[in-house]
Order: structure tokens, then C-alpha cells, then sequence
């Protein structure tokens, strides 16, 4: 972990080559700096992958009042702290929004983006059509309802994440797309994922509950702003992310290449890490 100007702390970790190509990845919701692809592609994809933590999650310090468009703030910290100049960015799922924040914000210092099964922004069009019940509802609500509500709805939804993450994350089993379900035989990403999710909720379930109360609100800057290359991919089966929402931030960010996979879904990056990696780094 790092120390920030305010005090607070910022964890991450790092993965793969560490005199390779610096690529920040941020993980979904919820989760944590132990949340990455096959360690094996990304030494072999010669990147030194830095997986960083959002305030809340796993040693990161909660931020009370924290906005979307403070995320380049500490994300340029730690690149500082670690003398990195320029870099790529990553971020799968409700880390998609962060991964457009930097780019937008960063311009100088950042090559590329991979926005990977992405959260799209609250205004693009049917932007649920197809999604999961349960994250169709918090899309709806989560900017709306009152912060102690939320809290609580949160708390009820995901305490047991911290000791036994296999309780949350297999509640919605039998709407996992095909895609996913198969990539859900292999151990090794089913014992990623609860792994970063437990320690993602080491603390409680405050900072998932604010960080999905942000990616639901207006996001605090225009995809038509980010102007170095952004790489999309997307599932046609996802249903926790959407088709609707990668097609919309495809059409506003102007220099941005999407990939729509057909019959993939949420976990596609496993499928294409390489690939990704591949194109980022070549950027």
C-alpha cells in the first residue's frame, strides 16, 4: 500500500513481468487487488500489471463523499510513487467507469484504455434491456435512495461476502450465461474471484455500497472528451453488463474499437486476456 496526500491508504499488487509494460487494471464490484487474469499470459505478454484497489475495498481507505472524478487523483499518485510516467489502462466490469475517468483525466499520461464486459454510463438508452434482475434494480435505484437505506440493502445483500464469498456469488447461478457457466467449471477462476471478493469485503460492505451508488449517478465528465485510443470488449450474452451500454460508449468516445464476442459473456477477459494485452501494449 501507498500513502496518499489526505493520509488515506491505497492498496494494489503487482502481477506479471515487472520490467514489462505498465498496465493498471481495476476490478469489478465488488472486488479487490487480487482479482486478475492468468498469471502466466501476462508474464509470457511481457506487462507489469498493477492491480489496484478503490477507497473502501480490501486495504483501501473508505472515502467519504468520493466522486467518480477523484479516482485519476490517486491513480496518478501511485504511478508517481512507483515512477511510472505513462501506462495503460484495464478495468473489467464496474471498473469500466474508472478506466474512462483516467483516460478522460489523464491524458498525458496515459497510452491506452481496454474497457472490458464495461458498466455503461445511467443515460444510455434501454441500458438494462437483458440485464440480471438484481443488477437491473440497483441500476435503478442505487443513485436514488437514501444513503442510510442503501447501506442496509447493501449489508443484507453481500455481509457473507467476507468468509464465505461462494454465498454471493453463487445466489444467481442459474441465470449465468452459458458462456460464463463453462468458464465456471475451471477452479482457478472460481477461486479468484472468491478470493478477491472476501478480501475486497474485509471491512464491511461500506465502500461496495458508495461504489455503486457512483457508477449509477452521472459520471462527471463526457466520453467525448477522451481522446487517445479506447479498445472494447463485450459479451452478446452478458447479462450483467450490457450490449446497449458498450454500443453507446462505443458511439461517444471518439476514438474507441469494440469487439463484440458472440455467445461470450461476463468473464470474457479470461478468454482474451492475451489478446487485450496484446493490442494495449502495441498502442
Amino acid at each position: 500500500m501507498i500513502t496518499l496526500s489526505d493520509g488515506r491508504t491505497l492498496g494494489y499488487a503487482e502481477y506479471g513481468d515487472p520490467n514489462g509494460k505498465p498496465v493498471f487494471f481495476f476490478h469489478g464490484i465488488p472486488g479487490s487487488r487480487i482479482f486478475r487474469p492468468p498469471e502466466e499470459i501476462t508474464k509470457k505478454m511481457a506487462v507489469r500489471l498493477i492491480c489496484v484497489e478503490r477507497p473502501g475495498y480490501g486495504i483501501s481507505t473508505f472515502q467519504p463523499g468520493r466522486r467518480l472524478t477523484d479516482w485519476p487523483c490517486d491513480v496518478a499518485q501511485l504511478a508517481d510513487t512507483l515512477g511510472i510516467k505513462k501506462f495503460a489502462l484495464a478495468g473489467h466490469s464496474g471498473g469500466g467507469p474508472y478506466t474512462a475517468a483516467c483516460a478522460c483525466k489523464l491524458p498525458d499520461r496515459v497510452t491506452t484504455a481496454a474497457i472490458l464486459s464495461g458498466l455503461g454510463p445511467p443515460e444510455t438508452p434501454e441500458a438494462t434491456h437483458g440485464m440480471l434482475a438484481t443488477n437491473k434494480l440497483g441500476f435503478a435505484v442505487a443513485r436514488y435512495i437514501p444513503w442510510p437505506l442503501w447501506r442496509l440493502f447493501i449489508w443484507q445483500s453481500y455481509h457473507k461476502g467476507k468468509d464465505d464469498p461462494a454465498a454471493i456469488m453463487e445466489k444467481d447461478a442459474d441465470k449465468r450465461p452459458a458462456a460464463d457457466a463453462a468458464l465456471w467449471e475451471r477452479a482457478e477462476i472460481r477461486q479468484v474471484c472468491y478470493a478477491s471478493t472476501a478480501e475486497g469485503l474485509r471491512d464491511g460492505t461500506r465502500g461496495l455500497a458508495w461504489d455503486l451508488r457512483i457508477v449509477t449517478r452521472l459520471w462527471g465528465f463526457r466520453l467525448e472528451d477522451i481522446r487517445l485510443p479506447v479498445y472494447l470488449w463485450q459479451g452478446t450474452d452478458d447479462n450483467l453488463t450490457t450490449s446497449q451500454m458498450a454500443r453507446y460508449m462505443t458511439g461517444k468516445i471518439p476514438d474507441c474499437k469494440a469487439t463484440f464476442c458472440e455467445g461470450e459473456a461476463h468473464l470474457l477477459l479470461f478468454q482474451h486476456w492475451e489478446e487485450i494485452l496484446d493490442v494495449i501494449r502495441k498502442a
